[in-house]
């Protein structure tokens, strides 16, 4: 089977919807999806720097064909290929930008409460999560490897246009061959109805 690093996304799991209508979908492919938690040490605790750590452990415990990266874990994945683990990108609704988005509208006090989706229920984090966040640009420069962003123009959490305009700098700097910017003009946010588009990516980003 073909390893496939897959990284979810803030306030998810290894247990999301998204990579549960995947799997299926992706291994008769020959592909395995790895799926580390990133809700390191905890989620209350969460810290960037121990997410990045356990991103890389995975990559050079099991090296991948292809990095998918969902959301917040679009940017964990951008990052361990900056540090050298060179394969294909597939980015889902990659979270640029959203560091300036949560900035903007992140309320007073420490914890912070916010809705986490793999408790379904309310949950406290620490405010220096964030504060870290404000520092992180490492889509400042496109990826080393090939790439692909699958975007729903109906993101309710990551702005459509300031991905778009993201890519359109990365074209300008220069984008690996066969990347590519997919618009899913009814998508959302989870574009779990568009799980086979995604498979398709990763079924290709590994071919």
């Amino acid at each position: 089977m073909a390893s496939v690093l897959y990284f979810h996304g803030f306030a998810s799991s290894p247990a999301s919807a998204k990579i549960g209508l995947l799997r299926p979908l992706v291994e008769p492919h020959g592909i395995e999806l790895n799926t580390p938690d990133l809700n390191v040490p905890s989620f209350e605790q969460l810290d960037w720097n121990a997410m990045i750590d356990r991103a890389l452990e995975a990559a050079h415990a099991q090296p991948p064909r292809a990095i998918v990266g969902s959301s917040l874990g679009s940017l964990v994945a951008m990052e361990i290929v900056r540090r050298g683990v060179l394969a294909p990108l597939v980015l889902i609704a990659p979270a640029l930008g959203i560091a300036d988005r949560w900035k903007s509208h992140l309320p007073d006090g420490d914890p912070i409460e916010v809705f986490n989706h793999a408790r379904g229920a309310n949950a406290n984090i620490r405010r220096a999560f964030f504060e870290q966040m404000f520092a992180v640009r490492v889509d400042e420069q496109p990826p080393a490897t090939r790439v692909v962003a699958i975007m729903g123009r109906n993101d309710d959490t990551v702005p459509f246009e300031k991905v778009e305009a993201t890519w359109r700098r990365w074209e300008a700097a220069g984008l690996a061959p066969g990347s590519r910017f997919i618009a899913i003009d009814e998508g959302d946010h989870g574009l779990t109805a568009y799980s086979d588009v995604i498979a398709r990516e990763i079924v290709g980003a590994v071919g």
